[in-house]
């Protein structure tokens, strides 16, 4: 069950509660889920949570493995197929799309827990939120949007597509928030732009707007600059694993880390993505995160990796009275690149491109196959109404030596030539060189 007010608890009670839930859920996974069976050989799952890094990982090729043999839900779906309430697909983005479910409880946990990340960005009771993710299958969509009604604030189902129809919608209603992947405001900047002559992005009355899906948000400049152009307060309000919990960490007014406010039914590990080792949980460690579903009816996963790397910046009570343990993502495992033993990530290359005020933070980088790779090639784009600088490109070059250490070869591309998106924007394009 759910802890009241987890994200508020006092540890030591808290730690309790998850002890209970887990000796209650090992002996559900080890009876119910094959994959973790197969996964684990002659290794038992732990009574002790502490013990669980005795454990094997679980991965996602694993459960795509396991969708392709035992379709569609894989080997690991631990509930009656009568006991299914909901059925979700992934997005896809970073490989084959995943089939997920939930059943009544979980679904009901999953709206509780991502609340509690929306709350903690500001989201509450007196806000009409339109909601801006795909309501097709993905999680992001009809999930999300019960993570926003757990606040108590008026949720507005808009979806993506039409967006001419959504800037009207929130003249209209009086919308006080938007809920959106960080990118797609560039899109609704482009429209205003082009379709409502006189009409500031700042002019709508958006007070708050709850970002999720990508990367970037970390990020002082981008942040700045979306904050003064739209003149709503930017928040990371929707942080999660789509296989494991939709929404689990979000931001505060006190602080630009993500708070997990799951700790009550999701343990947290973190290991050397490259060695798997375990390291310490502890501030200033970086590492993947590695999650455990310490409650879960329909596709419990244990020791799952992530692929997310992760720095914890706090364990203690926050500023904002939260005790949920405080993080920042550093990028994806999958997304690093490895220029000349440096490792490179697109959230880092971002950093340095919006400190520019002539360039539009629109960027991609386009890798020449498998690699390795001896320079950084990257796309960055000019802000509206800036003029090709003849030197602008070796300027970016030069702050990403002094950022990263990394050597770039950066091309300079008019404003709107990069693809917005509704939803995911994709940042590293690998073309196939076979």
């Amino acid at each position: 069950m759910l802890y009241h007010r987890a994200d508020f608890a006092d540890l030591s009670e808290l730690a309790a509660h998850r002890q209970r839930l887990w000796e209650t859920q090992r002996a559900y996974v080890l009876a119910r889920s094959d994959l973790h069976r197969r996964a684990w050989g002659s290794h038992r799952p732990p009574e002790r949570l502490e013990a669980l890094p005795d454990l094997p990982l679980v991965d996602k090729e694993m459960l795509r493995t396991s969708q392709r043999d035992h379709p569609p839900f894989g080997d690991y779906l631990a509930a009656k197929p009568g006991e299914i309430s909901r059925v979700h697909r992934t997005s896809g983005t970073t490989g084959t799309a995943m089939n997920l479910v939930l059943s009544a409880q979980d679904a009901h946990e999953t709206a509780v827990v991502g609340g509690r990340a929306q709350a903690a960005s500001g989201l509450g009771p007196g806000h009409r939120v339109v909601h801006c993710l795909n309501y097709r299958m993905w999680m992001g969509g009809l999930t999300d949007h019960m993570t926003l009604e757990a606040t108590g604030a008026a949720v507005v189902p808009f979806g993506v597509g039409d967006t001419r129809l959504l800037i009207r919608t929130i003249q209209e209603l009086g919308i006080t928030a938007i809920s959106c992947t960080p990118s797609y405001p560039a899109v609704l900047e482009r429209v205003i732009e082009e379709e409502f002559p006189g009409l500031k992005p700042r002019d709508l009355g958006l007070r708050l707007g709850l970002f999720g899906g990508e990367a970037g948000l970390d990020n002082a400049d981008f942040r700045r600059r979306m904050e003064e152009t739209w003149g709503f307060k930017v928040r990371n309000a929707n942080y999660g694993v789509t296989d494991v919990f939709c929404n689990f960490a979000g931001q505060t007014d006190e602080s630009n880390d993500l708070h997990f406010v799951a700790l009550d039914v999701l343990h947290p590990e973190l290991i050397d993505p490259e060695t798997a080792r375990v390291l310490p949980w502890q501030e200033g460690e970086r590492g993947e995160l590695v999650l455990t579903h310490m409650r879960r009816h329909c596709q419990p996963l244990v020791r799952f990796r992530t692929g997310d790397i992760i720095e914890l910046t706090g364990t203690g009570r926050a500023p904002c009275g939260r005790t949920a343990p405080r993080f920042r993502v550093v990028g994806r495992a999958d997304d690093m690149v490895v220029i000349r033993g440096i490792n490179a990530f697109p959230t880092q290359v971002a950093a340095t491109i919006n400190q520019f005020e002539n360039l539009s933070g629109e960027y991609r980088i386009v890798l020449p196959g498998p690699g390795p790779y001896d320079v950084l090639p990257v796309e960055a784009e000019l802000a509206t109404g800036t003029a090709t600088d003849e030197g602008l490109a070796s300027a970016v070059e030069s702050r990403l030596k002094r950022d990263i250490g990394i050597t770039a070869r950066v091309t300079i591309v008019p404003f709107n030539t990069l693809p917005r998106t509704e939803g995911k924007t994709r940042r590293i394009i690998r073309e196939d060189k076979s």
